[in-house]
């Protein structure tokens, strides 16, 4: 090969390298570009959402189910209600047989009527212990004169008997007469001794009058008819029992659809046993549970989105952070996780969050209990 096809040779691999340099370089430039705007998105994306917005689907509707259940014992006479029903607050659901509560009122409507007499009995009594009282004093006065007349017919009959026995020793005076002052004497002395003892008597009677009324006065003091606690107290039993004859019908204690109905025609039912279930639909909320490590800028009253499986991505259920739970899902577990082994993994723990759902979206799109949501919380928006 001669010198010149040597030299044109080297100018052209000189030419291709130069070109292909430039193509690497061009090609260096694009790929930074890219890199770089991949940068920027991803730091755009991790800062107008990513950092912005938490997401689970592992999130559930649930409800505040209102269990119905007696307050009185009986025999279901009806049941109008079956599972998957709807019914408003306040509908009749079930009816206990209202024989045993009817009687009740009656009595208790009788006793009410018997204590309002006794009450009004016990003014009439006060009345008449008052007259008790004066016919007392008057007894007193009158024994109280009738002892004076005592003590002064004793003394004149001390005084004649004296004289007499001062005189018989001249023989002025017989001993019949002398007899006679003895007689007349002793006689004074005991209707003296009669007369103190019915002082006594109409003494102890005014007091007993007296103690009478007082007994009496405790019975109807600081109270009029209405308000006497024995009327007081036959009808609050009256009214008790108008009660219990209203507990015989059993209302739906909200709006609602009923499920797990137990409850059947004839059944003896206590007080207190669960007859049904009544789930408030309208009053759904969704209880989402977000990892740990997403709820350092969750609080109270953040906006939420959240999708249903049901209705799919089409349906936008909107709502509110109502509350985060006191624990992890774990820590309340029946058996709960025994960290302190030797053999410990490290598992991201999950902390239930209640989201409160718009009413009017949930009477226009219904949701069950129990069903699948994806949550999202907007942790920027302020509350």
């Amino acid at each position: 090969m001669s010198r010149m096809e040597n030299e044109v040779l080297e100018a052209a691999t000189q030419k291709i390298d130069t070109r292909n340099r430039k193509r690497r370089k061009r090609l260096f430039i694009v790929l930074a570009g890219v890199v770089l705007k991949v940068g920027v998105g991803y730091g755009a994306y991790e800062y107008l959402h990513a950092s912005r917005f938490v997401s689970t689907d592992n999130a559930y509707t649930a409800a505040e189910t209102a269990q119905v259940t007696p307050a009185i014992s009986g025999i279901v006479r009806e049941v109008r209600v079956s599972d998957t029903q709807a019914v408003k607050q306040g509908d009749i659901i079930v009816v206990l047989d209202d024989t045993d509560a009817r009687l009740a009122l009656d009595q208790a409507e009788a006793e009410l009527g018997r204590s309002i007499r006794r009450v009004r009995g016990y003014v009439a009594n006060d009345s008449s212990l008052a007259a008790q009282i004066s016919a007392r004093v008057s007894d007193e006065q009158r024994v109280a004169a009738q002892l004076t007349a005592a003590r002064a017919d004793l003394e004149r009959a001390e005084v004649d008997l004296k004289r007499r026995k001062a005189l018989a020793s001249s023989g002025s005076v017989s001993g019949d007469e002398i007899t006679k002052a003895e007689n007349a004497y002793e006689t004074a002395r005991a209707n003296l001794a009669a007369t103190q003892a019915s002082a006594e008597q109409a003494k102890a009677n005014y007091s007993a009058a007296i103690g009478s009324r007082a007994a009496n006065a405790v019975l109807i003091a600081d109270s009029t008819e209405e308000t006497n606690p024995e009327v007081t107290l036959a009808r609050t039993r009256r009214d008790q029992a108008a009660v219990n004859l209203e507990r015989t019908v059993v209302r739906a204690p909200v709006d609602g659809v009923v499920i797990k109905r137990s409850v059947q025609v004839g059944q003896q039912v206590q007080a207190g046993s669960p007859l049904l279930s009544v789930v408030p639909l309208s009053d759904v909320h969704v209880d989402a549970n977000f990892k740990e490590v997403q709820l350092d800028k969750v609080r109270i009253g953040q906006p939420v989105e959240v999708v249903s499986d049901l209705y799919g991505k089409k349906v936008t259920y909107h709502g509110i952070v109502a509350g985060l739970s006191g624990g992890t899902g774990s820590a309340f577990a029946t058996i709960p996780a025994q960290n302190a082994t030797g053999n410990w993994i490290k598992v991201v723990q999950r902390v239930p969050v209640r989201v409160r759902l718009d009413a009017e979206e949930l009477k226009a799109r219904p949701l069950q209990v129990g069903l699948s949501m994806h949550a999202t919380i907007d942790t920027h928006a302020t509350n």
